[in-house]
């Protein structure tokens, strides 16, 4: 157990070390730089940047993340990052897959028991407030985000960021 708590302790500490010198930067590039996973990197951002939801509010968040209005959906790998524009669907559960379909380019199947717990994201990125909600597996990586869009002057679109926060804090409240 001791040399467990050890290494938990080292992969903090070169997390913080890699966020250090890049503290706006991609969070999976600051987690490939200190050999760490995206969710060692949020563990160690400041205090309320990074607000956990266990996996089992995944219905009453994807519900709410519905009604936002058109989203930036990313999805971030070794190989690609892909983004996507327009608004999520409801989605239904079905053949073990949490299903995406209906007037929108977000669309596909989601392994929803994957997720082990989804984060409220709120830092800085590249000189920007970035808000988003990473639901992470159990890999300490995310399956995928949802952004806050931003307006055509690059500032978070505010009916968005409201919604982002007043869901952050019903989740931190729980």
């Amino acid at each position: 157990m001791e040399g467990a708590l050890n290494s938990m302790a080292e992969r903090a500490d070169r997390a913080r070390a890699a966020l250090a010198e890049k503290p706006d930067g991609v969070v999976e590039a600051i987690a490939a730089t200190a050999g760490v996973t995206p969710a060692d990197v949020l563990a160690v951002l400041p205090e309320g940047a990074a607000v956990l939801a266990p996996a089992d509010r995944w219905d009453s968040i994807w519900t709410d993340l519905t009604g936002w209005g058109e989203v930036l959906l990313i999805v971030h790998t070794e190989d690609i990052v892909l983004e996507v524009e327009g608004s999520l669907p409801a989605g239904s559960e079905g053949h073990g897959w949490f299903n995406i379909h209906g007037d929108s380019p977000i669309g596909g199947h989601i392994r929803k028991e994957r997720c082990t717990s989804i984060a409220f994201v709120d830092r800085g990125f590249h000189g920007r407030r970035s808000c988003s909600v990473w639901f992470m597996n159990g890999e300490g990586r995310a399956m995928f985000k949802v952004f806050v869009r931003r307006d055509a002057e690059r500032a978070l679109i505010g009916e968005q960021l409201q919604r982002f926060e007043e869901l952050r804090a019903k989740i931190a409240a729980v």
